[in-house]
């Protein structure tokens, strides 16, 4: 089996790439502070940011292709803290791709729908990027470093995620599911659009982009819907108390970092290389039963 590096293995979606790529891959992962076990996963212990143990990663596993997933994901944390997320989300990921480009593999990396300014959804791989907060910002900046050293990644902006809850990491919906559960009062967005997908589906969807795709691609869902309309279908399938879901807007809400109102994704590019979401009702079906 050819061996396959999954940076960010920790994470909520680099767990569930390590969870579907082990049934092809011999699979290695890295993690920096939340230490975990992966059945039929190799685990290493890695500063990402420190370039020599970067190098002597892909010399010691010689990888045939890398996922770069590792990054420091939350926008508020990167509007007040610009320069130690600039080397995690910036700097690690074009050093990756230099790497890569030195081996010649295969290399995937999670970008993200930040990159737009969400005045112009839904959004194509060749529409102008504008981002409006840090975190899209350096994204943005990783994405035309990592493609300037090493042309072929494959440049995958990514949706909301969400979906089963892994050993060191949850999605959105857990502490939603908790609240409402709890009779207490959850208010979310009307007027945040997003096209969302289940990280198992948008796992297949990077294991795709490796193959296939040098360049951007979107990974997007098939749906637009807005944080509260996403909130009522997950009432509605999960059955849970409706009586706390409220409704509310971006301008209610206080935030370090600015939030685009719109960046639905047109994902059609991806769909045509054989990325298949489900619906939304669909794809909170399928988790829902993992729940019972």
């Amino acid at each position: 089996m050819k061996k396959l590096l999954i940076t960010g293995a920790s994470g909520f979606l680099g767990w569930h790439i390590c969870e579907l790529a082990k049934q092809k891959w011999e699979v290695y992962g890295t993690y920096s502070s939340h230490e975990l076990e992966i059945s039929g996963i190799k685990l290493l212990k890695v500063d990402l940011t420190n370039y020599q143990q970067l190098k002597d990663i892909f010399s010691d596993i010689a990888p045939a292709a890398v996922i770069h997933t590792a990054a420091q994901s939350q926008p508020n944390f990167c509007q007040t803290h610009p320069q130690e997320s600039h080397i995690i989300n910036v700097t690690t990921s074009c050093n990756i791709a230099g790497l890569c480009a030195d081996y010649t593999v295969p290399c995937a990396f999670t970008s993200t729908d930040l990159v737009f300014n969400g005045l112009n959804a839904p959004y194509q791989e060749t529409d102008s990027i504008c981002p409006v907060n840090i975190y899209g910002e350096q994204k943005v900046m990783a994405e035309i470093g990592m493609l300037e050293r090493y042309p072929q990644t494959a440049v995958c902006r990514m949706p909301l995620m969400f979906g089963a809850k892994t050993p060191t990491a949850k999605s959105f919906i857990q502490p939603f599911i908790q609240t409402l559960q709890a009779g207490k009062e959850l208010s979310l967005f009307i007027d945040e659009f997003r096209t969302p997908v289940n990280a198992v589906t948008a796992a297949k969807g990077l294991l795709l982009a490796l193959e296939k795709v040098n360049g951007y691609i979107h990974l997007g869902g098939k749906e637009r819907i807005s944080r509260y309309d996403f909130g009522q279908l997950l009432t509605e399938v999960f059955q849970l108390p409706t009586t706390g879901l409220k409704s509310c807007r971006q301008a209610d809400v206080k935030m370090a970092a600015p939030r685009p109102a719109d960046v639905s994704l047109n994902s059609s590019k991806a769909f045509a290389l054989g990325y298949q979401p489900l619906s939304l009702k669909q794809e909170l079906q399928t988790l829902f039963r993992t729940y019972i």
